[in-house]
């Protein structure tokens, strides 16, 4: 028998990225590309706003078997509440504000990158449409990951 102890740890992902995503083809692609680039890191993933802004708060809170995710990727429209409101959220917040934002959306608007960026988003990457543009995507967010969050984690 296994003790619930073990069970917990095993359920509980120190390093992760929490991908944001509506979109199942943008997900699905996100994780091929990182395989493509050699970048395997946990993958928790949320596909509606209201639901990821829950998570965020239940974590904060110790309120789920998971600790906080060391990287979220965050599409900007999603449905219920959107990606602006979570990244403005989730940066107002001081427990949540620590974790690394990196905005991954469709949108090449100047306003949503300039909104993003100054909200405290750590990058903001257009989403790209070809498979070797994910795969560039994919690994600046390696990169980042590599440089940014295992020297701290």
């Amino acid at each position: 028998m296994v003790s619930g102890n073990i069970l917990e740890n095993l359920n509980r992902a120190s390093t992760y990225v929490y991908v944001i995503e509506d979109s199942e083809i943008d997900f699905e692609m996100i994780v091929r590309t990182f395989n493509r680039v050699e970048f395997f890191p946990d993958i928790h993933h949320c596909a509606d706003g209201d639901e990821a802004l829950e998570f965020l708060h239940s974590v904060k809170k110790n309120h789920t078997t998971y600790s906080p995710p060391s990287l979220v990727l965050l599409d900007l429209n999603l449905p219920g509440v959107d990606g602006r409101q979570i990244l403005a959220s989730m940066k107002s917040d001081p427990d949540l504000r620590k974790i690394p934002v990196i905005v991954l959306s469709t949108s090449n608007n100047e306003n949503d990158i300039e909104f993003s960026l100054r909200q405290g988003a750590d990058k903001y990457l257009k989403k790209p449409l070809s498979p070797d543009d994910f795969a560039t995507a994919a690994n600046t967010i390696k990169i980042f990951w590599e440089t940014r969050i295992i020297p701290h984690g």
